[in-house]
C-alpha cells in the first residue's frame, strides 16, 4: 500500500471509531470543544443565508454545520464516510435532512447542482488537496460558492509542534496560497481568505480576545501576523 493512502485509510479508519466511541459533535469530528465551537463561530459571522438555497455539507461527520445550515432556511445534504458519525447526524437532526455515506473525493450527487458546498474538517485527512477540490468545485452551479477548510501550513505554533512532536505529522497542513491556487484553477473566481485564530487548550481563556472586534482587521491589515498566528483557515470562492 503506498503511503498516501495508508495516511488516508487511518483516517477513515479513526473517523470511523471516533464516531463509534464519542457521543458529543466536537471529538466525533475530531476537534476539541473549544475549537469546534471557534470554527463554528467564525462560519456564523462570515456566512450569509440565501433563503431556499441548496447545500451539500461534504464530510459532515455528526452534522453540526448541516443542521446549522438547515435551521437558516437551508436545504441541505450531509454527506460522511463514516457510517457511524453519519448515523449520529441523523439521529439528532431533523428527519427532512437526507444524509449519504460518501467520499467526498467521489461524491454520488449531480454536478453543478448546488448554491453553496461545503468541506470543513476534511483536507487534513486527505494525501493531497488537489481531487478533492476539483470533485468539490465541480458541485457548485454558476453563481454558487465552495467553502474549504484546513489546517495553516504557515503558522509558527503548528510549525514548531511539529518540530517538536513527530505525532503532529498524523494530520496534513496547506499552504492558503495554494489551496487558492487549487480553486482558481477550478474556475472559481473572487477567493476570499479568512484566518481563524484557535487558542490552545491549555490557553482556552485567550478565545475571547482572538475573537474580539479588533482582530479580524488587525489580521487583514498585518498578513504576517494572521499567517504565524492563525492555526486555521477559510477560503471560500465564488462560481460565475
Amino acid at each position: 500500500m503506498k503511503p498516501a493512502d495508508d495516511f488516508e485509510r487511518s483516517w477513515r479508519l479513526r473517523f470511523e471509531r471516533f464516531g463509534q466511541t464519542h457521543n458529543d459533535d466536537a471529538p466525533i469530528s475530531g476537534w476539541s470543544p473549544g475549537g469546534l465551537a471557534a470554527r463554528l463561530r467564525h462560519f456564523q459571522r462570515c456566512w450569509t443565508p440565501v433563503p431556499g438555497g441548496r447545500w451539500l455539507d461534504a464530510g459532515c461527520g455528526p452534522g453540526t454545520y448541516t443542521r446549522h445550515l438547515f435551521e437558516n432556511g437551508q436545504h441541505v445534504i450531509g454527506v460522511d464516510y463514516s457510517l457511524p458519525s453519519l448515523k449520529k447526524a441523523r439521529d439528532r437532526s431533523p428527519g427532512e435532512i437526507p444524509w449519504i455515506v460518501a467520499d467526498v473525493q467521489q461524491l454520488p450527487v449531480g454536478k453543478a447542482s448546488f448554491d453553496g458546498v461545503l468541506c470543513f474538517g476534511v483536507l487534513q485527512a486527505l494525501s493531497q488537496p488537489d481531487r478533492a477540490i476539483e470533485e468539490l468545485a465541480a458541485m457548485v452551479r454558476p453563481g454558487g460558492w465552495l467553502w474549504i477548510d484546513a489546517l495553516n501550513d504557515w503558522c509558527l505554533l503548528s510549525r514548531w509542534q511539529r518540530w517538536r512532536n513527530q505525532a503532529a505529522h498524523r494530520v496534513r497542513y496547506d499552504s492558503p496560497r495554494h489551496l487558492r491556487h487549487l480553486l482558481e484553477r477550478q474556475g472559481l473566481v473572487g477567493v476570499r481568505v479568512d484566518w481563524v485564530p484557535i487558542a490552545p487548550g491549555s490557553r482556552s481563556g485567550l478565545q475571547k480576545v482572538l475573537e474580539s472586534p479588533p482582530m479580524p482587521w488587525l489580521l487583514d491589515w498585518v498578513p504576517p501576523l494572521a499567517w504565524g498566528l492563525c492555526h486555521a483557515v477559510v477560503l471560500r470562492a465564488r462560481r460565475p
